[in-house]
């Protein structure tokens, strides 16, 4: 059953969505903490998202940023504003498609069922899933993760960006600004100890599903795969 989640401050507005959506046989979460957006949608991680511009604390185009650097699935804006300029806004800032209010919730339908069959089904790329396998680790660049046995762990997209850049590059190094470049479209504008920081997680990730000191930092250089760890034997 796919998963869409409902990101709209009017209850009124996201409970008459969510009961129509759910006639169609999606399985709907409604967000209720405005605060964080990004922990309820890591839990869930939906199929799809519809999003209003106007929410407390940060605006839609904050948190669809942010879904960005976790997943690439379908993000629909929903909301009253009719600008040109607010269309563009929501694509530039990660948006699939914009709809106004007031709105036929047929039409919803309409543009989720499209989403999908884009995202999901008859219209989406029909190449096989992409996996990169080294020494029994398995990495799903496409659906954000990482596995090991029996273990498996989350990624968010900047994981997945570096953890894809090591494992081509094994056993030479990642540089340092091929990897800024990759995860930053503007990397002049980016503090070095930001790839430090996320490096880190990356090697948080590896620990979760038991593996010690996969990342070995190359001084003056970059980062290099260390192959830690033996594939498990059936």
């Amino acid at each position: 059953m796919k998963k869409i989640m409902i990101i709209e401050d009017d209850m009124k507005i996201a409970e008459h969505l969510c009961s129509h959506i759910e006639k169609y046989g999606y399985e709907v979460m409604i967000a209720s903490d405005f605060e964080n957006i990004m922990a309820a949608f890591l839990n869930v991680l939906p199929n799809l998202v519809l999003l209003d511009i106007n929410l407390p604390s940060y605006d839609g185009y904050y948190w669809c940023r942010q879904i960005r650097q976790a997943s690439i699935c379908p993000v629909i804006f929903i909301s009253a504003r009719t600008g040109e300029m607010d269309q563009v806004m929501a694509i530039e800032n990660g948006g699939d498609d914009f709809i106004t209010k007031p709105f036929h919730p047929d039409i919803v339908m309409a543009k989720i069922r499209s989403q999908m069959r884009r995202a999901y089904g008859e219209y989406a790329a029909k190449n096989e899933e992409r996996v990169l396998i080294q020494d029994g680790l398995h990495f799903y660049p496409e659906r954000l993760e990482l596995r090991f046995g029996n273990h498996s762990t989350q990624l968010t997209k900047k994981e997945t960006d570096i953890i894809e850049s090591l494992l081509e590059r094994y056993p030479r190094v990642a540089g340092r600004q091929d990897l800024l470049a990759k995860l930053w479209d503007d990397q002049a504008y980016v503090d070095e100890n930001t790839l430090n920081v996320n490096v880190a997680r990356v090697r948080n990730k590896f620990q979760e599903i038991g593996i010690e000191d996969a990342v070995e930092t190359v001084r003056g250089a970059g980062y290099r795969l260390r192959i830690t760890w033996k594939e498990e034997k059936a």
